[in-house]
């Protein structure tokens, strides 16, 4: 059925239990059935919620006695298994095997509704999503909904003004680690994504993504009062307040009130005298 190999009889009929979907033992609680007699324990701990594996430096206790063993490894920073291609080691052999693939290149987990292939199954889970449109995780601030948990909290640091990322040659501070490093190339003038039609590079591949559109005409975002369209959502949502009356920026100095911050801006040099 497939070309695993195995040392040993045993291991390839428990495996052969994948193929045939079927096991030798089952539950006395649903009728599953387990593909191995040990299963049943950790099966049985599954409904009755049982925990009795707990740690003693921290208040988390597990189903086994193996994941126990497992999470003290975060406590001790043991990390036993090491990538031989690159640094990294982990504290389990699976998330071992798991990066390799990224080495390797292998790409097992395919979407059967688009093209896209995933390292590891749970991405192709998150992916598929954004085809069922399904955003299971939801801020209790907002009417925000999210694809993933992660995603959640980097949102929940908009509300709290939690920003941990810090640059050491400014005192700017970022929500993610990725702002972050996205922010440093101002500081070094690098600049990655370059536009093949002319000589511009842009820090962040969203920002080349859209200066393409200068080239190829595209403009996704239509405003529904007229018939005028925008390279971005930023400019449509800006022009928008021409139709709701809408001018959040206000001078300090005297009543007038304007549609963006840089025409604040300009208008602030009326008061200083600026001239550009």
């Amino acid at each position: 059925m497939c070309n695993k190999p195995f040392i040993v009889e045993h291991s390839l009929r428990i495996h052969q239990r994948l193929h045939s979907g079927g096991g030798s033992y089952h539950s006395d609680i649903c009728n599953k059935s387990l593909k191995r007699k040990g299963e049943e324990l950790k099966h049985k701990c599954f409904h009755i919620k049982e925990q009795p594996y707990h740690c003693n430096m921290c208040n988390k206790s597990f189903t086994r006695k193996f994941c126990l063993q497992m999470h003290q490894r975060t406590h001790s920073g043991e990390r036993p298994y090491h990538c031989d291609m690159c640094k990294k080691s982990y504290t389990i052999k699976s998330s071992l095997q798991r990066h390799q693939r990224i080495h390797s290149r292998e790409r097992p987990y395919h979407c059967d509704l688009c093209r896209k292939t995933f390292h590891f199954k749970q991405y192709l889970k998150v992916h598929q999503r954004v085809h069922s449109r399904e955003r299971p995780y939801h801020c209790d601030l907002c009417e925000k909904s999210f694809h993933t948990k992660p995603y959640l909290k980097i949102h929940q640091r908009v509300h709290s003004g939690e920003r941990p990322y810090h640059c050491d040659l400014c005192k700017s501070s970022h929500i993610t680690k990725q702002n972050l490093k996205i922010h440093q190339r101002i500081h070094s003038v690098e600049r990655p994504y370059h536009c093949d039609v002319c000589t511009k590079s842009f820090y962040t591949k969203h920002h080349l993504k859209i200066h393409q559109r200068v080239h190829s005409g595209e403009r996704p975002y239509h405003c529904d009062l007229c018939k005028k369209s925008f390279y971005t959502k930023q400019y449509m949502k800006i022009h928008q307040r021409v139709h709701s009356g809408e001018r959040p920026y206000h001078c300090d100095l005297c009543k007038s009130s304007h549609i963006t911050k840089q025409n604040l801006k300009v208008h602030l040099r009326v008061h200083s005298v600026e001239r550009p």
